[in-house]
């Protein structure tokens, strides 16, 4: 299993060949808002598998899709935390550990 900045890495790599891919053709290059409506979109994508799991819609082979959606959820978080210069491997330790606190006063 790759670490989260082997994954880091590789959709960074990924990100660039798309941006390559787009001036071959003659497209622009997305910036980092682009890649933020995409998630968005992708979250909206999200949603409609989770419901499919929850037998609120019919979606065919919606296991594959939906770990295909998630996946391109986690891309999209990884482009976006290297490009703001996050440490998201730091960061989502520190809000665990505050959830975590938070969970443990409500429970006294």
């Amino acid at each position: 299993m790759k670490t989260l900045q082997e994954l880091m890495e590789l959709a960074e790599e990924i990100r660039t060949q798309y941006e390559a891919s787009n001036a071959k053709n003659g497209k622009e290059a997305w910036r980092i808002r682009d890649y933020a409506m995409g998630f968005v979109g992708d979250v909206g994508d999200l949603e409609k598998l989770v419901m499919a799991k929850e037998n609120l819609r019919d979606i065919s082979d919606v296991d594959a899709k939906l770990g295909h959606e998630l996946a391109d959820c986690l891309w999209s978080i990884l482009v976006i935390s290297k490009y703001y210069g996050i440490d998201l491997e730091t960061e989502f330790q520190k809000t665990m550990e505050v959830i975590t606190k938070r969970i443990s006063e409500a429970d006294v």
